[in-house]
């Protein structure tokens, strides 16, 4: 029994030390990159404003937002994901930011999905930005789908969208999301 419980936290270790590796570089390297990071952004935002016509009026009660048009998510007993997105402050875009996540429990698949997280105020927005702000097992995220955005209520500060993209993913286990912000 010993021995298993070190090979499963041996393998979380592992995980969350492939999730931190591969999100060294928060920013794309090239304008180019950063430009089609941007423009995927938006145009991922756009589509989960036509999924739900009520986000727009959800955005505008918030201070600010990050968008992640892209977020792989794997796992098999442990697992872990990555995604690059962009933040804005109103329509202003100010900086870049990478999300990882690393979880372990009963898993198996893998999985697309852009992400939405809205902040409320000025507080949670700048412990966002300086990696003061996690998310664990008790944040839970609103499935876009007509009237999400009517129905949402911030809690803690924030709301978070998902709009699945593809895959499958079987899961019952402990994650967390962590930030990594660089300004424009």
């Amino acid at each position: 029994m010993k021995s298993g419980y070190r090979t499963s936290s041996y393998a979380a270790l592992v995980a969350l030390l492939l999730v931190s590796i591969v999100g060294c570089n928060t920013a794309p390297k090239s304008d180019e990159k950063k430009d089609a990071l941007a423009d995927e952004a938006q145009a991922v935002l756009k589509q989960m404003q036509a999924q739900d016509e009520t986000l727009r009026g959800f955005l505008d009660r918030g201070h600010s937002h990050a968008i992640f048009p892209n977020v792989g998510k794997g796992g098999l007993g442990v697992g872990g994901a990555y995604g690059r997105g962009v933040v804005y402050r109103g329509n202003e875009m100010v900086g870049y930011v990478d999300l990882t996540q690393a979880s372990i429990g009963l898993q198996a698949g893998g999985q697309s999905f852009a992400e939405l997280i809205v902040f409320e105020n000025e507080d949670t927005f700048n412990k966002f930005t300086k990696g003061e702000l996690q998310f664990g097992a008790n944040v839970s995220a609103i499935a876009l789908k007509t009237g999400a955005g009517a129905a949402a209520t911030f809690k803690n500060g924030l709301a978070v969208f998902v709009m699945p993209k593809g895959g499958l993913m079987a899961e019952l286990s402990l994650s967390g999301q962590q930030f990594k912000y660089q300004p424009k």
